[in-house]
């Protein structure tokens, strides 16, 4: 098993993936390692959806009505959740609390969403976390059930890897231009 070091170092974005994905089962119990990110007042202000299947054309069909798209313009949008065979919502479940603002429940669930990539790449899926100008949308909101105070960060596209993808390592580290160090 390799350090979360070593993870985080190889994690690659896969944009392509195989029609395979990790069983409901695998995928809870990578949800469940992904559930220690720290969390202010053990919040828990997050949750993920699955989509599978229909869900993915579901998807699809709310994000080209969103987006008032007609033709194919709309066909290619709502092809794009069927690039992988799993999607895992992510989302931020936002409530009022004294000491917890807003932002910092976003950050929790946005890190029980990196983290759960992380995992998932450790165990040798491909991944690759998608957003767009329409997750914010009421109609992409219905197809997740999303409650209110809750409200979608993006998905994570999971598959199997190709067999060809290329998984060497990134171009020059950035820390060094983005770490500040006071004393």
């Amino acid at each position: 098993m390799a350090s979360a070091r070593e993870a985080a170092l190889a994690r690659r974005s896969s944009p392509k993936v195989t029609d395979a994905s990790p069983d409901d089962a695998e995928l809870a119990d990578l949800v469940e390692a992904a559930a220690r990110v720290a969390d202010h007042a053990a919040l828990a202000p997050w949750r993920v959806v699955a989509l599978r299947g229909a869900a993915r054309e579901r998807l699809g069909a709310a994000l080209a009505e969103a987006s008032g798209l007609e033709g194919v313009a709309a066909d290619k949008l709502a092809a794009k959740p069927l690039r992988a065979p799993l999607l895992v919502a992510i989302v931020a479940r936002v409530a009022e609390h004294p000491k917890v603002p807003a932002w910092e429940q976003e950050a929790v669930a946005a890190g029980v969403g990196h983290l759960l990539s992380l995992l998932l790449d450790d165990a040798g899926w491909g991944v690759m976390w998608r957003t767009g100008p329409y997750t914010r949308h009421p109609e992409v909101a219905a197809v997740h059930g999303l409650a209110e105070g809750e409200h979608l960060l993006g998905w994570l596209y999971v598959g199997g890897r190709p067999g060809d993808e290329r998984r060497e390592r990134r171009g020059a580290p950035v820390a060094a231009g983005r770490l500040l160090v006071l004393s």
